[in-house]
Formats: structure tokens, C-alpha cells, sequence
């Protein structure tokens, strides 16, 4: 691929790993894209999660719900965004960029990993789509016709993904803030101030908004690929993606209030009609049920990424059409309440895994010579701290709503002498044990052994 295709605002994105990826994306197109990214129709009904994030009925104040969801989306977009920049700076995916880490062979395992969370994700996307779209029209088209088309469409945005972006930035993103703005005032105009409640949650809450994040860490880089510089991509990612998820979360707390608590915890789609009875309410809903597909978008296309980590010669489109396929086919089927349990499994396979990369990427300089060739030796040290962080994960975060695993880990906390406390995160707990221990074999690895003793001198035998 010659320098001026590279370079060519309207260039795409590489069909196969052994092409260079081109140059094109800004921080304001960086921007745009994590902002949509932010603002999701699923994100509305997460606020009752933000809420009340053990579902035990001690709802934390509005204030605190407010900066749970500000301390959670700046700790986990600071994640995502310094995951963004070795994928800027190298010019490969995310998953390729494990290879780094883990070694080829092993990367494998988040990349399979990964794919499955893309796919689920996908699949949630598709599902809220659908759901948003019958709210504004009623059912009297079925459901499986709106998520076969939002399948449709989000295939094709896979297809052209630069362009898909540039698009978003150009008419996209200015019609998704006048709608949020625009369900904020009308929101804030119906509903009380919300009073009562505690900070007791505060930090599930802050976990629950970190794993919201931090999801996207294991993407960034399929995206900052294309940065014109670091810089570009950290910043967009941060900015952009930080400001859209708090307001989307805090109108989804005004619009849980409306909808009723109880309502949205049976039926999550319940929140959606505040803002379809909202006045235009029709039109705006429309706005964001439409920009709904960038999600799915982005996660088919990431799924392609990492299948090629896998099987690098074989061309994204294909990739991209039968993840589409499978991902629309799995949205008529999915279940929706699982999403919780399946958050909680993202944040304790990702957030530690980040831990490791950064400290191994950034503070012990392995980022200069980061190897991310086909034959990259297996570090299988590397894997110790990713299990610590992900067991730490476990011991500190709120009871898992899979009872057999909750069990799993009650068991290890009394085997251990350990409890909870209820300032204790366990997003930022599995991340520093993670990076602690990274940094620690780092330097054993670094350091020296004993001076081997000179061998002694060979007797003179020309006497």
C-alpha cells in the first residue's frame, strides 16, 4: 500500500493484517465515535443498576449515583484510552497487540475470550434496537423484522468502518446531543429531585460503571489504528467517551425514576417509554434508536479484528458478514436479563488483563521492542498476574447473581479469613494487584543473576 493511500483522508481499513492500516482519523473523529459509543439505549436502563447496583434495595442518593457514574467512566475511558495508544502507535488490532504480551500463541485465549463478549454484546445491541424501535412503532411489526434489519445495517457499516466513522462525526453525532439534551430538560422538568437513600453501594456502583468501560478495552485499538497520533486517540477516547456515558446515565436515573424502579427491574425495555411519551419524544427516541447500530457496528467489526489474530490472511468482509449473521441470529434468541452476570464477567477478565499490558507496555519499556510477528515466544509469566487480578476481582466485588459461582468465591473469602468492605473496589483492587505483580516479575525478570566465576587460567605447559 503506497504512503498517499495511506494517507488519503478517504482511505479504508486494510482487508488483511500483512497491510498497513491508514492514517485518517483525528481526535475530533476519535471523539465523535466514543461519544456515540456513550450514549447507548442500554445505558438508559443500566441507571437502575447504577442505582441500586446489588438490587438489594439500599439505592444510593442521587448525588452519589451522579459521581458513581463519574468516577466509574473517568477510571474505566482512562483504561480504554491507554489501551488506544499501543494500537496507535504500532498500527495493529487489539488482539494482535496481545501478542506482545502473552506471546502468538497464547493471545489466543483473550482472543477467544474476547470474541465471545463482542458477539454477546452484538447480540444485546441488536436485541435494544429492535425493542426501541416497537416501542415508538408498537408491535405491529414483529420483533425479528427489526432485528434482522438492525443486523442488516450494522453488517454493512462493518464493511466500509472508516467510513462508517467519518459518517458518525459528519451527521450523526450533532442529532444524538440535541436529543439527550432534549430528554434531560424535559426530564428534569417532571421528575422530582430524587430524596433519600445512602452511600453504602458507592463502590459496586463505581465497578458497575468501570465494567461498562472497560468492556471497550480490548477494541480500543482496532479504532486508534487509524489515529493520526497517540494523542488523537487518547483524547478522543476520554473526552469523548466520558461526557456522553455520564449524561447518558444520568438521564437514564431520571428516566428509571419515571418508568418506576420496580418496572425496569422486570422488564428493562419499561424506560424506554418516558421518553417515547416525552413531546417530539417520538422523533428524538428515533434519533437514538437509529445511531443505536454504531454499537453493534463497532462490536461485529472488533469481533472481525480479532478472528484475524487467528487467521490473519483471510479477508475482513467475510469475517464481518458471518459475524453479522451470527450475531442477528443469536439476538432472536438472547436473553437480556443475563446482562448483569455477563458485566461482571467482562470486568474481571479485562480490567486485570489491562493491568498487565499497561505496566508491561509503559513502565517497564517493553512497548519499544513490542513483538507482535506470528512467532512471538509465549511469556506464560505474564500469565500469573492476569489469574491474581481476576481472582482479586472475585474476592472483592459484590455477590456474582450465578449462584454456583457466588458460592465459589464465598467459600475461598472464609477460607482466606477475608471480608468485604464496602469501600472496597473491586475494579481498581484486581487492576493494581495485576500491575503490582507485573511489575515485580518484570524486574526479577531484569535482574541479573550471580557473576558466573572466571575460569581459571590453563596451566603453562611450555616448561
Amino acid at each position: 500500500m503506497t504512503s498517499d493511500v495511506i494517507g488519503s483522508k478517504h482511505a479504508e481499513a486494510p482487508l488483511t493484517l500483512d497491510q498497513a492500516p491508514p492514517k485518517t482519523l483525528g481526535a475530533l473523529d476519535q471523539g465523535a465515535f466514543w461519544a456515540n459509543l456513550g450514549v447507548s439505549l442500554l445505558g438508559f436502563s443500566f441507571a437502575l443498576f447504577l442505582i441500586d447496583p446489588l438490587l438489594d434495595g439500599d439505592a444510593l442518593t442521587l448525588p452519589a449515583a451522579l459521581l458513581a457514574s463519574l468516577v466509574g467512566s473517568l477510571v474505566g475511558t482512562a483504561m480504554v484510552g491507554l489501551a488506544a495508544v499501543p494500537g496507535a502507535q504500532t498500527g495493529r488490532p487489539a488482539m494482535v497487540l496481545l501478542r506482545g504480551l502473552f506471546g502468538a500463541r497464547l493471545s489466543y485465549v483473550p482472543t477467544v475470550l474476547n470474541i465471545v463478549q463482542m458477539i454477546g454484546w452484538g447480540a444485546f445491541e441488536l436485541w435494544v434496537v429492535a425493542m426501541g424501535a416497537q416501542a415508538i412503532f408498537g408491535p405491529s411489526v414483529p420483533y425479528a423484522v427489526w432485528a434482522v434489519a438492525a443486523g442488516a445495517l450494522t453488517t454493512a457499516l462493518t464493511l466500509y468502518p472508516l467510513g462508517a466513522i467519518r459518517l458518525l462525526r459528519r451527521f450523526v453525532t450533532a442529532g444524538v446531543v440535541v436529543s439527550v439534551v432534549w430528554f434531560a430538560v424535559v426530564f428534569l422538568r417532571d421528575t422530582p429531585v430524587q430524596t433519600g437513600g445512602s452511600w453504602h453501594n458507592f463502590a459496586p456502583a463505581v465497578d458497575f460503571v468501570v465494567a461498562l468501560s472497560v468492556s471497550w478495552v480490548p477494541v480500543a485499538a482496532d479504532y486508534a489504528r487509524h489515529s493520526r497520533s497517540s494523542r488523537a486517540a487518547f483524547t478522543g477516547v476520554v473526552g469523548g467517551y466520558t461526557i456522553a456515558q455520564v449524561a447518558c446515565l444520568a438521564v437514564g436515573v431520571y428516566a428509571v425514576a419515571l418508568a418506576g424502579h420496580a418496572a425496569v427491574g422486570e422488564n428493562p425495555t419499561t424506560v424506554f417509554a418516558p421518553f417515547v411519551a416525552a413531546p417530539l419524544g417520538a422523533l428524538f427516541f428515533g434519533i437514538l434508536v437509529l445511531r443505536e447500530s454504531d454499537q453493534s457496528f463497532a462490536n461485529v467489526y472488533s469481533t472481525a479484528m480479532s478472528l484475524q489474530n487467528l487467521l490473519p490472511r483471510v479477508d475482513r468482509r467475510v469475517f464481518s458478514v458471518a459475524i453479522g449473521v451470527l450475531t442477528t441470529a443469536i439476538a432472536l434468541v438472547i436473553d437480556v436479563n443475563s446482562y448483569q452476570a455477563f458485566l461482571g464477567i467482562i470486568g474481571a477478565v479485562f480490567v486485570p488483563m489491562f493491568g498487565v499490558l499497561a505496566v508491561d507496555y509503559f513502565l517497564l519499556g517493553r512497548g519499544r521492542n513490542w513483538d507482535t510477528s506470528e512467532t512471538a515466544p509465549s511469556r506464560l509469566l505474564m500469565v500469573v498476574p492476569w489469574v491474581l487480578g481476576f481472582a482479586t476481582w472475585w474476592l472483592l466485588a459484590a455477590p456474582s447473581t450465578v449462584s454456583w459461582w457466588a458460592a465459589v468465591w464465598d467459600a475461598a473469602r472464609k477460607a482466606l479469613g477475608f471480608t468485604t468492605q464496602p469501600w472496597m473496589s473491586a475494579s481498581v483492587g484486581s487492576f493494581l494487584v495485576a500491575g503490582l505483580v507485573t511489575l515485580a516479575v518484570g524486574r526479577l525478570a531484569r535482574r541479573p543473576g550471580p557473576a558466573s566465576p572466571s575460569p581459571a587460567p590453563a596451566p603453562d605447559r611450555t616448561r
